[in-house]
């Protein structure tokens, strides 16, 4: 008799950092009701459990990992912890970033006030992507998402026609620019693997991060590129920077 192979497909497994409130949270809410099974990235394990509590609450199925992306030791642990419990992943959403900068001319920044934005925006979600790629290799065809904004593309900043071209937020920006070119080259080494990377621009969104009273859009709408890209089954996009409106200049 001929031997019958069932293959089965795994649930995807989407880590997002930062995702305990604000977009990180609400790009979990969505995807967790598209049927990925979510691993919530959060420094705080009392706000880690609290969110774990209301996605369960609307049906959503998720893990907590502790993690910051400032201290090597609890990324080492949660790449453990997903390789334990489950042996690969298929997207990773580096989410978790800080703005320390208020607008202050770059020649009154302080440089430790950019040393604080690049620690979580750049260096951690590089530290964070490194310790990830051998699972998101076991769970190919796989994705990275990283979480960037408008105000890091040069080309708007550098534009007179720009809204941002008045802007002066030097270690926001700068941070910004650099995860744009991780993105680039992330991408191109990790093609191969078939392993996609791509920024997004949420947008100005009424979160604590962006001013909940303030920001330009909801929580929602803010997620809703990250939440497209990361659902999306297609692997052929790749190194990109986009934002719900279309592509954005590096």
């Amino acid at each position: 008799m001929k031997e019958v192979r069932i293959m089965v497909k795994r649930q995807t497994l989407t880590l997002i950092t930062g995702a305990d409130k604000g977009i990180g949270f609400e790009t979990a809410m969505a995807l967790g009701k598209r049927g990925q099974h979510l691993l919530v990235g959060a420094r705080n394990q009392a706000r880690g459990e609290q969110a774990i509590n209301k996605l369960h609450t609307a049906g959503v199925s998720a893990e907590l990992v502790i993690l910051d992306v400032t201290q090597a030791g609890t990324i080492a642990t949660a790449a453990k912890q997903i390789e334990a419990s489950h042996g690969y992943l298929n997207v990773l959403i580096n989410n978790a970033g800080i703005a320390l900068d208020a607008h202050q001319p770059p020649s009154q920044l302080p440089v430790m006030t950019m040393r604080q934005d690049f620690e979580v925006n750049f260096f951690g979600l590089v530290s964070v992507t490194q310790a990830m790629i051998p699972l998101l290799k076991k769970g190919a065809p796989a994705k990275i998402i990283n979480v960037s904004s408008n105000m890091g593309s040069l080309g708007l900043a550098s534009d007179p026609d720009s809204r941002f071209f008045q802007v002066n937020s030097l270690g926001y920006q700068a941070s910004k620019a650099s995860v744009n070119f991780a993105t680039i080259d992330f991408a191109k080494e990790l093609q191969p693997d078939h392993i996609s990377v791509n920024s997004v621009n949420p947008g100005w969104t009424r979160t604590d991060f962006g001013g909940n009273r303030s920001g330009e859009q909801t929580v929602a709408e803010g997620a809703a590129q990250i939440v497209k890209l990361a659902a999306d089954d297609s692997p052929d996009l790749n190194m990109t920077f986009t934002e719900t409106a279309g592509k954005l200049p590096w």
